[in-house]
């Protein structure tokens, strides 16, 4: 049974509803109540990205969401008691386009300043560390060491494990069918379990955010875009060191997993939508990619494959805070980067509804109404 009340609803059990509650629990908000419309929480957008995190940015507000959150995912096992299995194998990113240079140029000096030590490689220094890869055409790069790999699964139990230890409370195969509002703030919900009141909602509903606003007549620009990858069978031939490999130019990517490697493609010319399935021509397009970068893929085979969706905002930065409905609050948007970003997102969610203001990192750049004021800050390093 779901409760008839709440203090604070969140639409969304991936990392970002995960999180909120639990800094909501931590800050002694135990009447919480998070809404997971699956049958499993983190089975949506989190449950289906390629797990990187990293430092390399190139605007200074998103670099140091990562400089606030990675550290909290290094801490996660010891202070949340979930192990998350964080492997800092480094993000190596490939330069083949001169327009890409000055910009990553810009990028690493922003970071150096930051205090993210990304190094600059020219292109014979990545040749030599990828011998296995057709790397000809690349004229330089950048490396972090800190950047690297983590669990989702594991990060989105431990929230919600740890939120329930403190109190609060986290529902599946609950969803939301509309938003109750009287006189310009919102009231509660209506779900297929039973309508529950309460005087703030928080939608953390990822690609489904938009759809979410609508139900509350707000409108969110969080766009759902389909991305997918698919995982190989055993490749010994790779190195234990091997990093998480970015050919940018085309938004190609290698990593290991398990003792094959996950690749995926950003396809440019996907089209908004929330189909899930794999898209078997694009499939076959990266796959040939692939192989013309690291040839020894023609010796492997499909272990998996799958599908999820990106929630892309028209600057590719996320949107947090409050909405012109008074009680009704989003944190979404974050095109393709989210889920290295969840843990500061839920402590700034709890931030911005309890006290009135983001305090960890200064996010208020990033609220609703930029869009419609023009106060756009566009991210360069979209994969």
């Amino acid at each position: 049974m779901i409760p008839k009340t709440a203090d604070i609803i969140i639409i969304g059990g991936g990392v970002m509803g995960a999180s909120t509650l639990y800094h909501l629990a931590a800050r002694g908000v135990t009447n919480a109540l998070l809404l997971e419309k699956e049958e499993f929480f983190g089975t949506g957008a989190t449950g289906r990205c390629a797990g990187g995190v990293r430092y390399q940015f190139a605007t200074e507000v998103n670099v140091r969401l990562s400089l606030a959150s990675l550290p909290m995912l290094e801490r996660f096992e010891q202070e949340i008691g979930q192990p998350i299995d964080y492997r800092q194998t480094g993000y190596l990113f490939l330069l083949t386009h001169e327009r890409d240079l000055e910009k990553f140029r810009h990028n690493v000096a922003l970071q150096h300043r930051l205090g993210v030590q990304t190094e600059w490689l020219d292109g014979d220094e990545i040749r030599r560390r990828l011998p296995q890869m057709r790397l000809d055409d690349v004229l330089a790069g950048t490396f972090h060491a800190k950047d690297g790999l983590v669990d989702p699964n594991g990060v989105v139990m431990g929230y919600i494990g740890a939120a329930q230890r403190l109190g609060a409370r986290a529902v599946t195969n609950t969803a939301v069918s509309d938003i109750l509002t009287t006189n310009g703030r919102v009231t509660g919900v209506v779900t297929n379990q039973g309508t529950i009141h309460a005087p703030v909602v928080i939608n953390a509903a990822g690609p489904w955010a938009g759809q979410v606003g609508q139900l509350a007549g707000v409108t969110i620009p969080i766009t759902p875009i389909r991305r997918q990858m698919f995982t190989t069978t055993p490749l010994p031939q790779i190195s234990a060191d091997f990093p998480f490999v970015i050919d940018f130019a085309q938004s190609l990517y290698f990593h290991r997993e398990g003792e094959g490697l996950l690749i995926g493609m950003s396809n440019p010319n996907e089209q908004p939508g929330f189909d899930q399935r794999v898209d078997a021509e694009w499939e076959m397009v990266n796959v040939e990619t692939a192989v013309a970068r690291l040839p020894l893929l023609e010796q492997a085979g499909l272990l998996s494959h799958w599908a999820g969706l990106y929630e892309v905002t028209p600057d590719a930065h996320p949107i947090y805070g409050a909405t012109p409905l008074a009680g009704f609050y989003i944190c979404g948007g974050f095109s393709g980067h989210g889920f290295m970003h969840g843990p500061i997102s839920g402590q700034l969610m709890s931030e911005i509804v309890l006290d009135g203001h983001a305090a960890a990192v200064d996010v208020s750049m990033l609220d609703l109404a930029r869009f419609g004021e023009n106060r756009l800050i566009h991210e360069y390093n979209v994969v």
